[in-house]
């Protein structure tokens, strides 16, 4: 049995010994080695409605057909009805802001019988009278209208900052725009300048972003 065996496999030696040798290849220098080529479709798919561009070869941009764009109105305002705070102090120039807005609100046919105006000490006392008339739910808009002046004390600057804040608050608290119209000039003359002057009128100019911002309210964020 052994002799057998012995015999059988130095018949195998000699075939094993003339076959070919494994031996592990080099990997193919890149500028030698096939490139296989991926071919996309030229046309690409997007939803009903949308329209597809790409962005400096980077890819598809998907951008919707029928986004909308909200914007307030400054010629529907039949029916809009508005409340103005206006503060006392420094009255030879709030005088001549609440004019301006009130020509506005007249030359954009805002009816009298539907602007309501509501005089306070100063312009520290605004917001406070702007929150609850826009609470009432009477009004579409509140303006808000005073004018701070620096002077030699830090005063300007607190009165500034909360008349700002406070018309700010306001509004958020309230859901009902107010309008920031209270200037803060560093003196008279600026004042002057803001309120029909070279500068124009920034009451009128206030006036125009409260049509703006309740036509926005009234006709798409209801």
């Amino acid at each position: 049995m052994a002799s057998a065996a012995a015999t059988e496999l130095s018949h195998l030696l000699p075939s094993l010994s003339r076959s070919p040798r494994i031996s592990r290849l080099a990997p193919p220098h890149p500028e030698n080695s096939p490139r296989t080529l991926v071919s996309f479709s030229s046309s690409i798919r997007a939803p009903t409605g949308d329209l597809v561009c790409t962005r400096n070869g980077r890819g598809p941009v998907v951008v919707a057909a029928g986004t909308k764009h909200l914007m307030g109105s400054l010629t529907k305002t039949e029916g809009m009805r508005f409340a103005v705070v206006v503060s006392r102090f420094n009255e030879v120039v709030t005088s001549l802001l609440l004019e301006g807005a009130l020509e506005t609100f007249r030359r954009y046919s805002v009816t009298e019988e539907n602007i309501t105006v509501v005089k306070v000490p100063g312009s520290f006392e605004i917001p406070v009278v702007a929150q609850q008339l826009g609470r009432s739910g009477d009004f579409h808009a509140v303006l808000c209208i005073g004018a701070v002046i620096r002077g030699d004390t830090t005063h300007y600057d607190a009165v500034a900052n909360s008349a700002a804040s406070g018309v700010l608050s306001a509004g958020l608290n309230s859901g009902v725009p107010c309008i920031f119209g209270v200037l803060t000039c560093d003196d008279m003359d600026q004042a002057i300048n803001r309120a029909g002057g070279k500068s124009g009128n920034k009451g009128a100019e206030a006036a125009l972003t409260a049509i703006e911002m309740a036509s926005l309210f009234r006709d798409h964020l209801k």
